[in-house]
């Protein structure tokens, strides 16, 4: 029997196995209940909310509305494994170099040629999404605020990994990472490199985000667009360039 999370954060505490059974109705209910978890952070001044496009766009949206909070979107791309398109060998930033999780490269005998060529088609997603969000706007300026760092969920964390190291180097006052869902293991190893990690779902077992989702639709562009033009009045500080990058590997 699925149980569907919506009757507030309460009943996310963690519960091992009995996780795998819960599913949020969609994106815009797993914003709202993250959204009650991050209650301290309302009205503060020095907070801002970037989402991991494109479905962690849905659920910041929710998020920065209740914060009352500025929403902008960081671009960071994951690295799939040929033919395991799905499976996360690492990420990358806009204008950075890749961060490569060496256990999979050796695991799949993956070769520099393939990786690179996965990297290079990956950059030029990301040099297409920065076009079609920013439209030519710099993103916001971090430096000594408080980042509040969200996707709709998590798998391996090399994604979001690589975006707490970019956002690392422009010096931000704290960095918060809030998803839906993420297997417990990468929620422990998150805890680690972030100032602090909410996470609604951590199940031990995990397939894939979309499990944990009643509604998982792909999240388009133009509905990217949507949000972050609606967000526009509440748009902080825009930095003079564009988000620093990742250019080793930690």
């Amino acid at each position: 029997m699925i149980t569907k999370v919506k009757d507030g954060a309460a009943k996310l505490m963690l519960r091992g196995k009995a996780q795998m059974d819960e599913q949020f109705p969609d994106r815009e209910e797993a914003g709202r209940l993250l959204a009650e978890r991050l209650v301290a952070y309302k009205d503060l001044p020095d907070v801002i909310v970037l989402a991991l496009p494109r479905g962690g766009v849905v659920v910041a949206r929710e998020i920065a509305e209740f914060l009352q909070a500025p929403l902008d979107v960081f671009l960071v791309r994951k690295l799939g494994v040929p033919g395991f398109e799905e499976l996360a060998m690492g990420a990358i930033a806009t204008g950075g170099e890749p961060m490569i999780d060496p256990q999979i490269v050796e695991e799949f005998r993956l070769s520099d040629i393939e990786i690179r060529r996965v990297a290079e088609v990956e950059k030029k997603e990301l040099e297409r999404r920065e076009g079609v969000y920013r439209h030519g706007k710099p993103p916001l300026d971090v430096r000594n605020r408080i980042v509040i760092l969200v996707d709709d969920g998590i798998a391996t964390g090399a994604t979001i990994r690589v975006a707490i190291a970019a956002l690392r180097k422009l010096t931000p006052q704290r960095i918060i990472v809030a998803a839906g869902v993420a297997p417990l293991s990468t929620y422990l190893i998150l805890g680690a490199e972030a100032d602090e990690v909410v996470c609604l779902l951590t199940p031990r077992e995990f397939r894939a985000v979309g499990q944990f989702y009643s509604d998982f639709p792909q999240v388009t562009d133009e509905k990217v667009c949507k949000l972050l033009d609606r967000a526009g009045p509440r748009r902080a500080k825009q930095a003079d360039a564009s988000f620093g990058v990742v250019t080793d590997i930690t």
